[in-house]
């Protein structure tokens, strides 16, 4: 029950890091931003090793909600007013680049089927309101949206994928191209040249940090920048009883769900039913949101009689301004992550610009101040 709905692949039973080995670069952290930035290495014509403390994909790289949606976590409006004009439209655009990138990359574990806010208040309606207008100025794809699942927008350029899968499948077809992967190889140490796990070392040119939840713990000097949330999700058995074929955000993003081709609901959020105690790096699901989750689930969708199959929760870094870290952090050691709940197409996005840095790209350094908080 507290295993991720997407989790239905075979493990990959990579071997643990022992010993003494050398690379061009060391990726630590195997998950969506982590795959993104040793295949760019490869491109490069890195000799890369990576590294994850778990499996890969086994943190909230392979247990999300599974949506790919373009833009930060602040909506393009607030964006604009945030981080500047023209920084908000170019970053917009990176990501829907980025989404293309993606759906071509692994065609057949993406659905490009859009994506729906929906406002669950006139306050909220308003809110949709000014972001349709913001988008619809700068050129982005946006519509307004009526239907079964409320009012409020579209954005038909997003889409929906299986995650665990595509890791996965992105992990298989690095070791495929002469990457070393290594899993439960939980890194211990790092500096310039060299990372530490308990039982080996990798001596490298660069050392690519590219870790979401608990990045503050992985990195300490980041406790001011990034902090560890818990996101809680559920899913059901297939049903007949909705169809909805959109991937959807409610109330504020607060909730959010998709429902798979073969009618189950994958449902996610009302992490603000106890905000507080959801500040923490334990995945693990809590009695109190799962409750929250049915009442949406069951009140909100109208999803009454399929049975709840799954219940599971994942870790990820949020930052104050809703920009990610993405940085060369000391010389020799590169860091992303704090995706504020939009690391699937952002992460991927850092990843590879933390890659073009470690292989000498000229335009890296702007890229990295272009993305960075």
């Amino acid at each position: 029950m507290t295993t991720s709905i997407w989790n239905d692949s075979v493990p990959l039973k990579l071997p643990r890091l022992v010993g003494e080995r050398s690379a061009d670069a060391c990726v630590i952290g195997l998950g969506g931003s982590g795959l993104a930035a040793v295949h760019a290495l490869l491109d490069g014509g890195a000799d890369v090793i990576g590294l994850d403390a778990g499996e890969v994909a086994g943190g909230a790289a392979g247990s999300n909600g599974g949506f790919l949606l373009a833009g930060l976590a602040p909506f393009h409006h607030d964006a604009l007013e945030r981080f500047g004009p023209d920084r908000a439209r170019r970053l917009y655009n990176l990501t829907l680049a980025e989404l293309d990138r993606m759906a071509a990359e692994t065609p057949e574990l993406v659905r490009r089927t859009g994506s729906l806010r929906i406002a669950a208040s006139a306050e909220e309606q308003s809110d949709c309101e000014r972001q349709f207008e913001a988008m619809r100025a700068d050129g982005l794809p946006v519509e307004p949206y009526s239907g079964p699942e409320g009012n409020g927008l579209l954005i038909p350029s997003d889409g929906v994928y299986q995650p665990h899968r595509r890791a996965r499948l992105l992990a298989s077809r690095a070791l495929a191209r002469g990457a070393r992967l290594f899993e439960h190889s939980a890194v211990t140490a790092f500096e310039e040249g060299r990372v530490t796990t308990l039982s080996g070392v990798v001596r490298c040119a660069a050392v690519l940090v590219l870790v979401d939840g608990r990045l503050e713990h992985l990195v300490p000097s980041l406790r001011e920048r990034v902090r560890s949330a818990r996101l809680q999700m559920l899913a059901t058995a297939p049903t007949t009883e909705v169809r909805q074929g959109r991937a959807v955000y409610r109330r504020w993003g607060y909730d959010y769900w998709q429902q798979l081709p073969d009618g189950r609901i994958a449902l996610g959020g009302c992490r603000d039913v106890a905000l507080e105690s959801e500040w923490t790096a334990d995945s693990r699901p809590t009695t109190e949101v799962q409750r929250a989750l049915d009442g949406v689930l069951r009140d909100v969708l109208g999803v009454r009689q399929a049975r709840v199959t799954h219940r599971w929760g994942a870790t990820v870094g949020y930052t104050e301004s809703g920009l990610p870290v993405c940085e060369e952090h000391s010389p020799g050691v590169l860091v992303a992550g704090g995706y504020s709940g939009t690391g699937n197409v952002v992460g991927a996005l850092c990843g590879r610009a933390l890659a073009a840095h470690a292989l000498g790209a000229p335009d890296a350094v702007s890229m990295l101040r272009l993305l960075g908080d």
